[in-house]
């Protein structure tokens, strides 16, 4: 498991909470999965570059670029989106074993903060902007032809795939699914409602998005979650607990399909997607005020398996949750302040 504070990486033993590595590493650093069991992607200054978690290294695999974005893993691939370039990669995660993988590459017409994932048939999904705006997305076959486009998505950002090898991309007005070979808009009901963040599960149709519905604020703290029924095409707005936020560090999901969500009420709140109820609420935090400024560490929460590991910025600890039963299994107290927090798969 790894976590980011100013000016490194913790690489932590997942059981123990034990602190194995500590990698020092100047700037804001962001951490995702690289799709294996030894590798952790390190998005820099300077682009992509894999950390070798296991041995707590840093490698010389990288992948140079302005504002390296998304990484995404879907089946047996890992895709990047370098932000400041355009272009995209994808390839086999197993292959970081022999040195850095070639892959497939892709390069949007122009730079955006955007987002691709590829279908285990080879299809691949690619948001479709420029620097100032997003518009939506567009497919590609296995062979770089284009099979499809949709530019009804304003603000096109983030993505999940549902049950059913179905991807959803949010936009400001409602979701773009891309599905049986087409893409499909849900519109919200609402001309402003940010989905900007999802989290999916192949073992659930329906997938949890935040949900925010003020155009000119300067920081909303979300009241309401979504839940997008990919079969239905419907979106369900549901209220968080009175007085309750959350920000885009704290979705998930668990391991039947459970959608998870970390309150400023420092409870881990579990949802029933199917229903829309909230089915538990387990005290892990303290309470918690989300800072104005998104680098800025705040509660987050990564999940590998029925656990769930949650950091605690303000009393510098992390947590081990069951998600099977609700109880906290192993704490620890870190020397730094956590800011973000992933790991090895």
């Amino acid at each position: 498991m790894t976590i980011t504070y100013e000016g490194g990486i913790l690489v932590l033993d997942g059981e123990t909470l034990t602190v194995a590595h500590n990698v020092a590493l100047a700037g804001f650093n962001r951490v995702n999965p690289a799709g294996d069991d030894n590798h952790v992607f390190v998005s820099t200054e300077s682009g992509f570059q894999v950390l070798d978690a296991a041995a707590g290294k840093m490698t010389d695999m990288a992948w140079p670029g302005a504002k390296p974005g998304h990484v995404v893993r879907h089946h047996d691939k890992t895709i990047l989106f370098t932000d400041g370039t355009g272009e995209v990669v994808s390839f086999d995660p197993k292959q970081l074993a022999d040195g850095k993988p070639e892959g497939r590459t892709y390069k949007t017409a122009q730079p955006h903060h955007g987002v691709a994932v590829e279908l285990p048939d080879g299809t691949m999904i690619v948001t479709i902007g420029t620097e100032e705006s997003r518009s939506g997305a567009l497919a590609l076959d296995k062979d770089g032809k284009e099979i499809a486009r949709n530019e009804e998505c304003p603000g096109v950002h983030g993505e999940a795939v549902a049950q059913g090898e179905v991807v959803a991309l949010g936009c400001e007005n409602g979701v773009l699914l891309f599905k049986e070979g087409k893409f499909v808009k849900v519109n919200s009901g609402r001309e402003y409602s940010r989905i900007g963040n999802q989290a999916g599960s192949d073992a659930s149709p329906v997938l949890l998005g935040d949900f925010k519905i003020e155009p000119d604020a300067e920081l909303e703290r979300p009241e309401n979650f979504s839940l997008i029924d990919t079969t239905t095409d419907k979106i369900t707005v549901v209220p968080m607990p009175e007085g309750v936020s959350y920000t885009f560090r704290s979705l998930n999901r668990g391991p039947k399909g459970e959608a998870l969500i970390l309150g400023t009420d420092g409870n881990l709140h579990v949802i029933d997607p199917a229903t829309a109820k909230i089915t538990s609420t387990w005290p892990v935090v303290a309470p918690w005020t989300e800072p104005v400024e998104w680098q800025q560490p705040r509660p987050a929460i990564f999940v590998r398996g029925d656990v769930a590991y949650i950091t605690e910025p303000a009393a510098k600890k992390v947590h081990q949750l069951d998600l099977t039963t609700g109880k906290i299994k192993n704490s620890a107290t870190l020397e730094f302040a956590p800011n973000e927090i992933s790991g090895t798969v």
